[in-house]
């Protein structure tokens, strides 16, 4: 229903505006402010890291995962109906399929769709050759250098929709981007879906933390939206299997929720090997395309056509002490392989990883595995990128100068997908007949056209010679991250809304409150 060709951009720009484009984008994030920027396009091909021998295998044994031993869907009998009807096993909340039947019932899933801004030219494509990077998720502290960690709030929350909505690299506000904890438990979604309608005009993500706060938070995009949302997608659900091979009623009835409504449904295995799948790397391959695939068919099942997003997160342990680790080689392969069994199936994929790590601070290990976690998400194909800025402590802390750091490296990898324009003009003979052997270039006629947009402009400006940087106090890129942070936030503008709108979100708000008894705990 949503697979909109007519959305899609021409298949392939002249150089020339490829060029522009990128002259565009360098120029806006040179700036202060947010520009109109395109939606990055890769333009270099996704590296395939399997064989067909091996991607074969991978996916028999998701299939064998699926008949042998099968999903449970606890707490949802409308799930396990449905199952049942479209010629599924079910023993009790135990669901098994015969080989190829899931594959078969996520056939209906569009390969490409538009997930709509409340301000058109927000709007993203996913799937293809598209890219959409998206701020952490889902941290119930956040970090900067003057107050140190603590509990997020929703000034933070609200802080971080406004620094989404600024940078010229993320082109999605994200969900939970962080947890605002001096709220109700039961209440608290209210207020962070209004902050990114009201304080954003890209696409974002609602609540699943509960079936009827799923429907709340699409009733407040369809206040924004209106009979639009019938037959177009303009919020996203991220669903959480309970890894492994479990969905709870709580993430089933949010997945048909969104579905029945024909809204994006984002489906996320979270495997850590050794602890919710086997230590080995490939069965956790399979067991994420298994549990994936089963709440796309799901998605289906409720309303052909519905928009999926194959998604993942995995990572591995340290199996002495337990403990979570990010950007592993082992995790990045998984990344890697996903993105390709993804595109497999013919739906987009959002990403393993992200700018994401285990460290405790935006200091050499966390920039380490964020930037190897990036990089194996972006080179592999993958569509939707989450946790592309902020992420620290395995995901518990969201940080301010992360954020901003994070977001540099987010433009460079954007500029690297667009790959090179080899044509008469990069070629610059009339430099070489210019200036000759023995000259330099700085002052050729090809150099003064091209070095504004020749390399990627950093938004954190280097520090220069040694003796500069020690005149200016020495500060480090988390110090200068810092600075840049607060004035981003000092530049802020809140978009425009209508009044009506506005007045009819805050309407919905109150007396949402007024009529649900407070819960602070689940």
């Amino acid at each position: 229903m949503l697979n909109q060709k007519s959305d899609l951009p021409p298949p392939e720009l002249s150089r020339k505006s490829r060029r522009k484009g990128r002259m565009a984008r360098i120029a806006v994030h040179a700036g202060s402010g947010r520009g109109n920027m395109p939606q990055a396009l890769r333009r270099i091909p996704a590296y395939a890291l399997l064989d067909e021998e091996s991607l074969t295998a991978l996916e028999e044994q998701a299939d064998w995962i699926l008949s042998r031993i099968g999903v449970e869907f606890r707490g949802d009998d409308t799930a396990l109906a449905l199952f049942r009807e479209a010629g599924a096993t079910v023993q009790g909340a135990r669901v098994r399929f015969d080989p190829g039947h899931v594959r078969a019932l996520c056939a209906t899933a569009p390969a490409t769709y538009r997930l709509h801004g409340r301000d058109p030219a927000r709007s993203v494509m996913l799937g293809g050759d598209h890219v959409v990077l998206m701020p952490g998720y889902g941290s119930p502290f956040v970090t900067d250098l003057d107050r140190g960690r603590r509990y997020a709030s929703l000034e933070d929350f609200r802080n971080f929709v406004k620094l989404t909505y600024l940078s010229p690299w993320l082109n999605h506000s994200g969900g939970t981007v962080c947890e605002p904890l001096e709220l109700p438990v039961n209440l608290r979604h209210l207020d962070m879906v209004y902050a990114h309608l009201r304080y954003s005009t890209q696409p974002f993500m609602g609540s699943v933390t509960a079936p009827e706060r799923a429907r709340d938070s699409l009733d407040m995009a369809r206040i924004v939206f209106g009979g639009f949302m019938d037959s177009h997608a303009v919020i996203q659900a991220n669903i959480n299997v309970n890894s492994p091979l479990v969905y709870d009623g709580t993430m089933s009835g949010a997945l048909r929720a969104y579905a029945a409504a024909g809204q994006s449904v984002a489906i996320s295995p979270a495997i850590f090997g050794g602890a919710m799948g086997p230590v080995s790397q490939p069965a956790v391959i399979a067991q994420t395309l298994a549990e994936g695939m089963v709440g796309i068919a799901l998605t289906q099942l409720v309303r052909p056509g519905c928009p999926v997003v194959l998604g993942s997160f995995h990572s591995t342990m340290n199996l002495k002490s337990g403990a979570l680790t990010f950007g592993s080689p082992e995790a990045n392969l998984s990344t890697m392989a996903l993105s390709q069994l993804g595109r497999r199936l013919g739906v987009p994929v959002r990403s393993g990883g992200g700018q994401i790590t285990a460290a405790n601070a935006a200091d050499g290990q966390a920039m380490q595995e964020s930037s190897t976690a990036m990089l194996s998400a972006i080179l592999s194909g993958a569509n939707q990128i989450w946790h592309a800025a902020g992420w620290l402590e395995g995901g518990l802390t969201m940080g301010y100068e992360k954020f901003v750091m994070d977001l540099d490296h987010c433009g460079m990898v954007l500029r690297l997908i667009e790959g090179l324009v080899v044509d008469d003009e990069s070629l610059a003979r009339e430099a070489y007949l210019e200036c000759g052997p023995g000259e330099n270039f700085l002052s050729a006629r090809h150099t003064l056209r091209h070095f504004e947009q020749a390399n990627y402009i950093s938004a954190l400006p280097e520090a220069g010679p040694y003796e500069t940087w020690l005149e200016q106090g020495s500060r480090t890129a988390e110090q200068r991250a810092n600075a840049r942070w607060k004035a981003m936030l000092a530049a802020y503008e809140a978009p425009a809304i209508d009044p009506g709108v506005d007045e009819a979100l805050r309407d919905f708000i109150d007396r949402k409150k007024a009529s649900t008894p407070e819960r602070w705990h689940e």
